[in-house]
């Protein structure tokens, strides 16, 4: 089992989030933790970031890369905890 940090840029959440949470739930086996940000001022922001804490296979997680990066508007980037 790996552990790893990915973090996924959502350029357009008004429009991309529905897209992105059925990848999310599709892999939803190997997520530890999710985190979501976005800006707030007069109005919410469209673009967002979102934080994963992935438990799982090195397959599982670079699957999970894969399909969301073929999401139009998003994407992400993994970063492997090895200690």
């Amino acid at each position: 089992m790996k552990n790893a940090v990915m973090c996924v840029l959502v350029k357009n959440r008004n429009s991309d989030a529905p897209k992105l949470q059925e990848v999310l739930t599709s892999h939803g086996c190997i997520i530890k933790t999710r985190i979501g940000v976005h800006e707030v001022s007069h109005t919410c922001a469209e673009d967002g970031l979102i934080m994963l804490h992935l438990t799982g296979s090195s397959d599982d997680i670079i699957n999970l890369e894969k399909d969301i990066n073929d999401l139009s508007e998003i994407r992400a980037k993994t970063l492997y905890l090895d200690f």
